[in-house]
């Protein structure tokens, strides 16, 4: 057995052996963060509510936006109709 193949099995063995453990580490961040808030909890967050900019004419300017998107997609499929109907007269015009 090469040394390759048995630092793959002594590596699966590991990784075995860590996931089957009763107990489970808590990673860094979470450590830190249950340090940080032992002496200093963290306070209520407020609901954070849409920007005033986008929260005006919601139900209007999503239905612009489905249009505008049906138009893009209407525009893009045009060109590539003019291209195909362009590439098809070239070619029916070459000698």
């Amino acid at each position: 057995m090469s040394e390759h193949e048995q630092d793959g099995q002594e590596r699966e063995f590991d990784l075995r052996w860590a996931d089957d453990a009763e107990h489970k580490e808590p990673s860094a961040r979470a450590r830190m963060l249950a340090a940080r808030w032992k002496h200093n909890p963290p306070g209520p967050v407020p609901f954070r509510p849409e920007p005033d900019h986008r929260s005006r004419g919601r139900r209007s300017r999503s239905r612009s936006r489905s249009r505008s998107s049906w138009i893009s997609t209407a525009v893009v499929f045009g060109c590539v109709a003019a291209l195909i109907v362009l590439l098809g007269y070239i070619n029916f015009r070459a000698p």
